[in-house]
C-alpha cells in the first residue's frame, strides 16, 4: 500500500497537479474574464441577501457553510503547519497563489454542476462532476471513476484526516486518549450524518460561522500585538518563495519545496478544482435563478479558506518563531498549538484543540454529504446502501484517530489527486459552456436584469440539461 501510494504521488503531484491545477485556474480566469478579480463584489452579492429553501434544495447561503465545512478544517490549521514545515514560508504564497486561481475553477465546476442537476427518488436535487461528466461529456464511465474516488476519499480517508488531528489536538491539550476521541467523535458524526444532507445543512448553517469568527478574531489580536513584525513576515514569505532568502529554522529546500508543498496543501484546504464542493453547489435553489451564481459562492468558499483562515494560521506560526525544520521536530496541530502557546500562553492549545473539535467535526459531516450525492450517482442511494456508508465513515473517524499523520496525509494525498485530475479534465471540456454562462449572466447585470437562466437559448446542450427543471423553475420565477 505504501509503494502504491508513494508512486501516485509522485506522477500525479510531482509531473500532473502542481503545473495542471495552476493551467487549469488561469485558463478559467481568461475566459471568464478574469471573473474572480473584476466581478469580485457580485460573489458577495449573491450570497448576501440569498436565504430561499425549498423542499427539493437548500439555500445558497446553506451550500456555502456546508462547503466551508468540509473546506475549513485539517488543512487551515495542521495543513498549514505541515506546509511551512515541509516547504517554508514561501509555501504559503503559493498557498495564496492556488487560492486565486483557484477562485475561478470553484466558480467553474460549481456553475457546471449546477447547470446539471437532477432530482433523485424523493425529488431532492442532487449533482456534481460525475452528472456533468455523464450529462455534460456523455461519458459515465469518467463519472463512475470520479465517485468512487470521492466516496473514498471525501466519504472515508478525509474522515480519518479530520479525526486524527482532533485526537492529536485533544491529547496534546487535555491529555485525551485518543481512541476516546475517536469513539466520541464518531458517535456525534453519526447522528448528525443518520439526517442525511439537510441536518447537516441546518448543523453547518449555525456552527460554521461562529467557529471561523471566533478564530480569525483571535488572529486579529494575534497580528495586533505584533503588528510591527508583520511586514517582515510578509516579505519573507514572498522572498522565500522564490529562493530569495532562506527560511528560519534550517530550511533549505528552495522553490520547488515552497511549491509544492504549497500547491499540495493549498489544494487540501481550499478544494478548488478537486470536485467536491460541486456536489453541494448542485443541491442549492439558485438565487439569482442562474447556474453561474451557485459557481459565484462557491468561488467566494475558496477565498474565505486559504486567504483568510488560512492566511490568519500562517501568521500566527510564522510570528511565534517556534518553526523548526530538523526531521524530528513538531509539525501538523503540534506546531499550530505551539505557536499559540508562544502567543496568549497556555490558553493557545486549548483554544487550537477546541477550533479543530469543531472544524473538523464540521468538515467530516460536510465531507458525508458529497458522498452521499456520489452514492446517488452510482445507484447506490438506498437506505441499505447509504446506512452502510454511515457505518464506515463512523469506523474511519475511530480509525483515523489513532494513525500517524503523515500517514494519514499520504493517503490522502493520492486519493485526491485520482479524483482531481478526473475532474480537471472533464471542466476543461466543458469550459465552452462555462464562457457562455457568464457572459450571460453579466450582460443580464449590465442591461439592468436580474440574471434568470433560460435553457431555450442553450440548445447545445441538448438532453444533458433537465429541461423540466429548468423551464418550471423559470416560468414560476417570472409569476412570482
Amino acid at each position: 500500500m505504501t509503494a502504491i501510494v508513494d508512486f501516485l504521488n509522485t506522477v500525479l503531484w510531482g509531473h500532473v497537479l502542481v503545473y495542471g491545477l495552476l493551467a487549469v485556474g488561469l485558463w478559467f480566469t481568461w475566459i471568464t474574464g478574469f471573473v474572480q478579480f473584476r466581478r469580485f463584489g457580485e460573489f458577495f452579492r449573491v450570497i448576501a441577501f440569498s436565504r430561499e429553501t425549498t423542499s427539493e434544495g437548500i439555500s445558497p447561503f446553506q451550500a456555502l457553510t456546508v462547503s466551508l465545512a468540509s473546506r475549513v478544517g485539517t488543512g487551515n490549521l495542521a495543513g498549514v503547519a505541515v506546509a511551512i514545515h515541509l516547504g517554508g514560508p514561501g509555501a504559503i504564497f503559493w498557498m495564496w497563489m492556488v487560492a486565486l486561481v483557484g477562485m475561478a475553477t470553484a466558480y467553474a465546476e460549481s456553475t457546471l454542476a449546477q447547470l446539471y442537476k437532477v432530482r433523485n427518488a424523493e425529488g431532492q436535487y442532487r449533482g456534481g462532476p460525475a452528472f456533468y461528466m455523464a450529462r455534460g461529456i456523455g461519458s459515465r464511465a469518467m463519472g463512475y471513476v470520479f465517485s468512487i474516488c470521492l466516496i473514498l476519499s471525501f466519504g472515508l480517508i478525509f474522515s480519518a484526516v479530520q479525526a486524527n488531528s482532533i485526537s492529536v489536538a485533544m491529547e496534546e491539550a487535555f491529555a485525551v486518549p485518543r481512541l476516546v476521541t475517536g469513539l466520541g467523535v464518531g458517535a456525534l458524526a453519526g447522528v448528525v450524518i443518520l439526517g442525511g444532507i439537510r441536518s447537516i445543512a441546518r448543523v453547518a448553517e449555525k456552527v460554521v460561522p461562529a467557529m471561523a469568527g471566533a478564530y480569525i478574531l483571535l488572529a486579529v489580536v494575534v497580528v495586533g500585538l505584533n503588528v510591527t513584525e508583520v511586514p517582515g513576515v510578509l516579505v519573507l514569505i514572498v522572498k522565500s518563495a522564490f529562493g530569495f532568502e532562506a527560511a528560519a529554522g534550517g530550511f533549505t529546500g528552495g522553490i520547488m519545496a515552497a511549491l509544492l508543498n504549497g500547491v499540495k496543501r493549498g489544494l487540501f484546504s481550499n478544494e478548488a478544482g478537486m470536485g467536491s464542493a460541486p456536489n453541494i453547489a448542485a443541491v442549492a435553489v439558485p438565487d439569482p435563478h442562474h447556474p453561474a451564481s451557485q459557481g459565484m459562492v462557491q468561488g467566494l468558499g475558496v477565498f474565505i479558506d486559504t486567504l483568510v483562515i488560512c492566511t490568519a494560521t500562517a501568521l500566527m506560526i510564522l510570528l511565534s518563531g517556534a518553526v523548526d525544520h530538523s526531521p524530528d521536530a513538531p509539525t501538523g496541530m503540534a506546531l499550530t498549538q505551539i505557536a499559540l502557546e508562544g502567543h496568549v500562553g497556555a490558553l493557545g492549545p486549548v483554544f487550537v484543540a477546541a477550533a479543530i473539535l469543531f472544524f473538523a467535526f464540521t468538515s467530516i459531516i460536510g465531507n458525508y454529504s458529497y458522498a452521499e450525492s456520489a452514492m446517488e450517482f452510482l445507484g447506490l442511494g438506498g437506505r441499505g446502501p447509504l446506512m452502510a456508508l454511515k457505518l464506515l465513515v463512523v469506523a474511519m473517524v475511530v480509525w483515523g484517530s489513532l494513525q500517524a499523520v503523515t500517514t494519514v496525509f499520504d493517503i490522502a494525498d493520492a486519493s485526491m489527486a485520482v479524483m482531481a485530475t478526473v475532474n480537471l479534465v472533464a471542466i476543461a471540456i466543458l469550459s465552452r459552456t462555462v464562457a457562455k454562462l457568464t457572459r450571460d449572466y453579466f450582460a443580464q447585470r449590465r442591461a439592468g436584469d436580474e440574471p434568470v437562466f433560460r435553457v431555450a437559448e442553450y440548445p447545445e446542450l441538448g438532453e444533458g440539461v433537465d429541461r423540466r427543471i429548468w423551464n418550471r423553475e423559470t416560468a414560476e420565477r417570472a409569476q412570482g
